[in-house]
């Protein structure tokens, strides 16, 4: 079974001694501030081999898979980078072949590739640890003499290096400023943070990432995409960044992390809207075959997504009643609701990202953004085409708003909002593309066109929570409870949707403003 560790440090680099063949050393910690004690905690012998594609994909995206030997930890490590200085490492027992929860987490950027030994790291550690005044640990500092060795199978030549560096560790639930502290006083000793993000970014010969790193889509690792010119341009951007989320989520995804199930579906999302937006610019025979299989990804996302969504609304709708209106075992029962379909989800959602038809589709959206289908208008200037575009858009979302706001109230009139809903997704997120190119006026557009998203959202979120709800209250019923809490929840429900409806027109004139999308290019609404 995997562990998560949440990594914090900081690598320094000491300075070089030419007047002696002693080994440099730390300066005295002690005195740092929050630092009562430093305990040595000896010298460790490590041995790691790290794995990678031939092509680097992994070191392309900054994450890193080892098989270590030696030490408290040894296994498989597999680091996702967080932020600067902060790693997320899941381990796994030690093992001769890569385990598979681990395999998972890095297919969506390995796929059908061959992971090989790209490097191996023989490292002499010696570790201390600081420590405050009472004995708890504030951070493991460790000075590393590591020998590294470039192995056959990436295209580089073979090659042996050798150095020292100092890893300072952040112990689990420290302040996060002993690390300021302690680096305070390395400097003053002449250490420097370390050029090179990792050990195996040093080894491989590269401060950061390698210029020869192939990540998903045929982006070099390292390499800056050039400034967008033409319209075409700007549309694949666009589109590798939702590429590039739907391949960073997919892990994320499999670890059950907070909202990745909702980016990574609203990745597929805006894909497939900005493939039928763009149709003047992309050859739509090439993109409504991947649109149609971006459907199917988003459905499928959806199963694990509405549940929690819904889980969390109902949730917070039983947590708002007071307690001598919660008649009959509510909590209880919504409990079992929300465990039993999240099981069910979450399984189905693992399978789908396990599954071939999901991973033809990522190499699909690779092959398409290395040779886009590229009609004319693709060559022109933004300005002349991704106007045009956010217009139809918005015409399309206006005639499904005036519309459902003149039906009567009922089912009839919520799915037109529910449709006027998916308009308002397609003119957000083609007026989010466009940003780059046409700036201040289409960010304003977007956000507020998502201030109407969001109003029917909000109206379709409580016709499906109403559906469930008096479900639940069937079920109540027919087991010898009192149905009444789910009847006023359902009120509740009921209210919410009424103010949103009644919301809507203010929203909706507010994004409709002639002087806003005169500026953006877009004609007013006839």
């Amino acid at each position: 079974m995997a562990d998560n560790k949440r990594e914090i440090e900081r690598k320094y680099e000491l300075p070089e001694r030419p007047d002696t063949d002693e080994p440099p050393g730390l300066p005295d910690l002690t005195g740092a501030r929050g630092v009562a004690a430093v305990r040595a905690r000896g010298v460790q012998t490590l041995d790691a081999v790290y794995y990678d594609t031939p092509a680097l994909r992994l070191h392309a995206d900054a994450l890193t898979l080892r098989r270590r030997t030696g030490g408290d930890d040894a296994g498989w490590h597999l680091k996702f980078p967080v932020a600067t200085g902060i790693r997320d490492e899941i381990r796994a027992p030690l093992a001769d072949t890569l385990p598979p929860e681990l395999a998972g987490l890095v297919r969506s950027r390995v796929r059908d590739a061959e992971l090989i030994p790209v490097v191996r790291l023989r490292t002499s550690r010696e570790v201390s640890l600081l420590l405050d005044a009472r004995g708890a640990p504030l951070a493991e500092v460790a000075v590393d003499t590591v020998r590294a060795r470039r192995l056959p199978g990436t295209g580089r030549k073979r090659a042996d290096t050798a150095w020292t560096e100092v890893e300072v560790e952040l112990a689990d639930g420290a302040d996060p400023a002993v690390l300021d502290a302690v680096e305070k006083r390395l400097r003053k000793a002449g250490l420097r943070p370390a050029a090179s993000a990792s050990k195996l970014a040093r080894a491989l010969g590269a401060g950061g990432r390698s210029a020869g790193a192939q990540s998903p889509g045929g982006r070099a690792g390292g390499a800056s995409p050039s400034a967008p010119v033409t319209a075409g341009d700007h549309v694949l951007a666009y589109l590798r960044d939702q590429v590039a989320t739907i391949v960073a989520q997919d892990p994320a995804v499999r670890r059950d992390l907070p909202d990745s199930v909702h980016q990574l579906r609203v990745a597929t999302r805006r894909l497939r809207s900005t493939f039928r937006t763009h149709r003047k610019v992309l050859d739509r025979t090439v993109t409504d075959p991947v649109g149609e299989e971006l459907k199917w990804l988003a459905a499928e996302l959806g199963v694990d997504r509405d549940h929690e969504v819904l889980s969390e609304r109902l949730a917070a709708r039983v947590g708002a009643v007071p307690g001598t209106l919660l008649l009959g075992p509510v909590r209880a029962r919504l409990r079992i609701w929300s465990a039993g379909g999240r099981t069910g989800s979450r399984a189905r959602t693992v399978a789908v990202l396990d599954s071939e038809r999901y991973l033809t589709l990522l190499a699909t959206l690779d092959a398409l953004l290395a040779a886009p289908p590229l009609r004319p208008a693709a060559a022109k200037a933004p300005e002349k085409v991704l106007p045009a575009r956010i217009d139809r858009a918005y015409h399309r979302l206006a005639d499904r708003i005036d519309g459902a706001l003149a039906m009567p109230p009922g089912p009839g009139r919520d799915l037109a909002l529910h449709e006027a809903r998916k308009a308002a997704k397609r003119v957000r997120y083609a007026a989010e593309a466009a940003v780059p190119a046409l700036g201040k006026p289409a960010k304003r557009f977007a956000r507020r066109i998502k201030a109407v998203q969001t109003v029917l959202g909000d109206h379709q979120d409580s016709v499906v929570a109403r559906e469930v709800l008096r479900d639940l209250a069937v079920r109540a019923h027919a087991a010898g409870e009192s149905a009444f809490t789910w009847g006023l929840l359902y009120g509740q429900e009921e209210t919410q949707a009424e103010r949103r409806e009644h919301e809507l027109p203010r929203v909706w004139q507010e994004a409709a403003d002639p002087v806003l999308r005169a500026r953006l290019g877009v004609r007013s609404h006839g």
